[in-house]
């Protein structure tokens, strides 16, 4: 039985508060610590929420706007209030009727500055001695490549071991390189700089070197993984976590990137075991194409990417896929789709296993040749094998219980295709059948290579239509079926009906309102196809893939009011500082580790081109115009997500219509100040315009139905329901009851809303359950057959309650 299913949740104790919804509030020291979270949190309360979702609160590197990069897991962060702030906002919400989730970051810490990381520190300082030394997964092997040194990649060009000094003004002496401090082992003090360097337990090396002696969060070499199989890494990196649920501060707790971590599964367990049967348990589990979630884990569901692909690709038209596909062949030179996809995806991965994850795959063939028994067998051969198989691995890691037996399929395809692989593969298939640590790597390779090359490159490479280009997404798929949302909500319900569902997190590539007006494209994608050949006409670009892909995101945050866009503040900026990050990502014509000053001068200049001349002021049009359509689908999508199964989360300032990108844009501050007003303004249905009244509207009003009625909604049933005539097509639809009774919640949603500008919904009806049913967003009542012509008189969607 799930820890949080419908007969343990009538049961949890009175202490812990029900999660009917929650809102993700990102926690930065320069503009909201726990002093700002418990000034907001009146106002979340009237807007419906149930509790607040923190991002990281333990501490972080100074200045960390995200507070993903810990340097102390033993501690709260002072910076945002320290204990005595966290046990404020904790009484604070509890007062209100409301709770705190918190976000967990077990799989790693910072040591980008070692100064700030004590275990780190002393690592650096005593070596594999210390006492903190099994808390990180290092190679001190004497063939690790720094002869048994623990290799740092910190030197950014073949200049610096000449800047190298010696630091003497504090209590210890500490080898300077620029801004970073090491320290020196005792006693390998008394000589100049470099020679104090080749006598210390690690070992400064190039970033560009491919060398780094300690597994890291994806490449990243400032976030050194911690080993959580080891019992005393567990308890002292949750300590804290302990201590709030003692004292009942929190119920639920969301773990970062679980696939990282040596052993998911086990680990779960153990933090079910600390926190309790009751208290929410959700995990960052990015679920492949048809993947299912492990029902084996002990958590009640993930963080919801996979529901954010039901909810926005459900609006998507399919009839634009073939005139999307010719624009992507026509400028970009391929179609962007599924064959395309296929082929790229193994071409990345294999690039970022052999560039920037050679280190770790280095680790993991030294694993495989000594489970396997076979040190003496060609390194290079079967390095080529266990890349050729990670490369075709359609999941971010094989070994949960669901996906028992698909290694061997992939190897057995593998083999099948390159039968000079035989040999190799036998040995990886000896290793992995030892189920020891090449297994365990083998894993934790795979989720890396999967996350490099999916999301944070071909996402940005792919151009047909960048809105299918989300975290947990699959661009090859033109859209889904109103029958597949049906059916994946129905299991929802049935299955993890606690789980998570979201539109909008700090990890998503583009805000849910961008997203849904990018989607609209599909249902104007012919003259899209127009528009885009005469811009590029108009104002050439340096590279045909990038100009598509930069002006679909441009279009979904150009302003709707016709203003133009280099007249908003900040638009300009953040366009280009978004046009840098994607370009670099992308990894075709530039990259992070070697960028192209030429081609990147490029494309800001064109892009300053787009937005001063007319290519901006038709592109400003074309979205006045759509504008309308745009706002239907956000409001869609939104109203599913909030009655949908599971709990919904709001990130920070969606409530309004939000224009984010990628981050750091989507962490912005968000004014809470005009939000709270604006809820407070409220009187009437508002008009579909430019404020997002409308949208808040439909927010608190969804909310507070779940409040009001929340059997009906986390652990109550699901029933669709379909219309008929015209227009059936382009409505979703479906009703919410408390478990086994008759329903008492209907929502209709809008799809595919521009074919309906100029004939209207004519004689298209939703036959209704039994009852009289009331639109709580607009007042409506309704009884059996209604029109949808008159359902939708106001707004888009309707929220109909018996």
């Amino acid at each position: 039985m799930l820890a949080t299913d419908p007969v343990s949740l009538r049961r949890q104790p009175a202490r812990y508060t029900p999660v009917r919804s929650t809102y993700r509030l990102q926690l930065r020291p320069d503009a909201v610590t726990f002093t700002e979270a418990r000034a907001i949190a009146e106002y979340l309360q009237q807007l419906g929420i149930s509790h607040l979702y923190l991002s990281p609160i333990l501490t972080a590197a100074r200045g960390s706007t995200h507070g993903y990069d810990i340097t102390d897991p033993t501690k709260v962060s002072a910076a945002l209030g320290g204990p005595a702030g966290l046990k404020a906002l904790a009484t604070e919400v509890r007062s209100r009727g409301m709770g705190l989730i918190v976000d967990l970051v077990p799989n790693h810490v910072a040591v980008a500055d070692p100064q700030q990381n004590p275990w780190w520190w002393d690592v650096l300082r005593t070596g594999r001695e210390s006492r903190f030394a099994p808390y990180f997964d290092i190679d001190w092997s004497p063939s690790n490549g720094a002869g048994g040194r623990l290799a740092l990649p910190v030197l950014q060009t073949e200049n610096d071991p000449a800047a190298l000094t010696v630091d003497r003004t504090g209590a210890e002496p500490m080898l300077a390189l620029h801004d970073l401090r090491f320290p020196i082992a005792p006693g390998t003090d008394g000589d100049n700089a470099l020679r104090i360097h080749d006598k210390q337990h690690y070992r400064l090396v190039s970033w560009k070197a491919g060398l780094c002696t300690y597994r890291r969060y994806f490449a990243v070499s400032g976030l050194a993984a911690i080993r959580q199989e080891n019992p005393d890494v567990f308890d002292i990196t949750h300590r804290e976590l302990a201590a709030w649920c003692e004292h009942d501060l929190i119920d639920g707790v969301r773990v970062d990137h679980p696939d990282g971590l040596s052993d998911p599964a086990g680990y779960l367990t153990r933090l079910r075991g600390l926190i309790g049967p009751h208290r929410l348990l959700l995990v960052e589990k990015i679920l492949a194409n048809r993947e299912p979630l492990d029902a084996t884990l002990s958590v009640d569901g993930t963080t919801g990417y996979e529901a954010l692909a039901d909810f926005s690709n459900v609006l998507v038209d399919p009839r634009g896929e073939q005139a999307l596909t010719q624009l992507s062949h026509r400028v970009a030179g391929h179609g962007s789709d599924r064959a395309w996809i296929g082929e790229t995806e193994h071409r990345i991965k294999r690039a970022v296993a052999e560039s920037v994850l050679a280190p770790e795959v280095r680790r993991l063939i030294a694993a495989i040749k000594q489970d396997a028994r076979a040190e003496s067998f060609d390194t290079l051969a079967l390095t080529n094998a266990a890349i050729e198989v990670l490369a075709f691995m359609p999941v971010y890691r094989a070994d949960y219980a669901p996906l028992a037996g698909m290694a061997g399929a992939v190897i057995a395809e593998v083999e099948k295709r390159s039968s000079e692989l035989t040999a190799p593969l036998a040995v990886l298939v000896a290793a992995l059948a030892a189920d020891g640590e090449a297994a365990v790597r083998f894993s934790q390779v795979c989720s890396a290579m999967t996350a490099k090359a999916v999301e944070d490159t071909m996402f940005y490479q792919a151009v047909r239509l960048v809105s299918l280009q989300e975290v947990g997404g699959n661009p090859a798929r033109f859209g889904h079926s109103v029958n597949e949302f049906h059916l994946s909500n129905s299991q929802r319900a049935q299955r993890w009906p606690a789980t998570m569902t979201t539109l909008s997190t700090h990890d998503t590539k583009r805000g849910e309102d961008v997203r849904a007006r990018i989607g609209v494209l599909s249902q104007v994608a012919d003259i899209w196809a127009r528009c885009v050949d005469s811009w590029l006409e108009i104002t050439p670009a340096p590279d045909g893939a990038t100009a598509l892909f930069l002006l679909q995101n441009m279009f979904g945050v150009w302003p709707a009011d016709g203003r133009p866009a280099g007249s908003v503040p900040g638009l300009r900026e953040r366009l280009h500082v978004f046009a840098e990050k994607a370009i670099r990502e992308a990894n075709t014509k530039t990259s992070w580790e070697e960028p192209d000053a030429e081609f990147e001068a490029a494309v800001h200049g064109w892009l300053d081109a787009v937005i001063d001349g007319p290519v901006g002021s038709e592109l400003g049009d074309l979205v006045h115009e759509l504008a309308p359509h745009a706002w239907s689908d956000a409001l869609s999508q939104k109203l599913l997500q909030l009655c949908g199964p599971g709990v919904p989360d709001l990130y920070q300032g969606c409530e309004l219509w939000e224009d984010s990108l990628v981050d750091p844009d989507n962490r912005r501050p968000v004014d809470f100040v005009a939000r709270a007003a604006m809820l407070q303004s409220l009187t009437g249905t508002p008009a579909l315009d430019t404020t997002g009244a409308a949208k808040m509207w439909v927010v608190a009003y969804a909310l507070w139905l779940r409040r009001e009625r929340p059997e009906c909604f986390v652990g109550g049933s699901y029933r669709p329901l379909f219309a008929t005539g015209e227009h059936a097509s382009k409505v979703v639809s479906y009703a919410r009851g408390r478990s086994g009774d008759a329903p008492e919640v209907i929502v209709v949603a809008t799809r595919h809303s521009v074919a309906l500008a100029d004939s209207g919904w004519s004689d298209t009806f939703l036959d209704l359950p039994a009852g009289t049913w009331t639109d709580r967003l607009t007042g409506q009542t309704f009884q059996g057959r209604a029109r949808l012509e008159v359902v939708f008189t106001r707004l888009p969607v309707a929220l109909l309650v018996r």
